[in-house]
């Protein structure tokens, strides 16, 4: 059975959109016991709290079920290496400008490494990053919600 891990992007559109909840609550019916919470993930998640009480929601309903269970995901040095080369790949084969790239791209970089390295599938509506990095690296990422 795969293993998956939700991308920040999803859990943003369903914390601000009804239907893009109901349509994760139903993905999570199904395969939650397969979900893992990923560290940049969870980063992302708590970076953009925009208050003490946000942020404990995030941490409470969200990071602490995944940590209790066993089911988080932490890059490894490797996985930082490999994100390295990604990027350093894409801008020798010009698809990036040298320091051409934020934040944002450096955790998805660092996001697929982990992925690929502990055998898990990346579930992302960011299809524009993760096309971009499987041009150098073999990553299974699909789109919203898999079956």
């Amino acid at each position: 059975m795969k293993q998956y891990v939700l991308d920040s992007n999803l859990y943003i559109e369903a914390d601000r959109d009804e239907w893009a909840a109901e349509e994760m609550d139903r993905f999570l019916m199904r395969f939650l016991p397969s979900v893992h919470l990923h560290g940049v993930v969870a980063q992302e998640l708590l970076a953009g709290a925009i208050d003490a009480r946000r942020e404990k929601l995030i941490h409470d309903s969200l990071i602490e079920p995944f940590e209790r269970r066993g089911r988080v995901v932490a890059p490894s040095f490797g996985a930082w290496k490999r994100a390295g080369r990604i990027i350093s790949r894409l801008v020798q084969q010009k698809r990036l400008s040298p320091g051409g790239f934020n934040r944002s791209f450096m955790n998805d970089c660092v996001l697929a490494a982990s992925c690929r390295e502990s055998g898990l599938t990346l579930v992302t509506r960011n299809a524009k990053d993760f096309d971009l990095i499987r041009k150098v690296e073999s990553v299974e990422v699909v789109g919203p919600w898999p079956v």
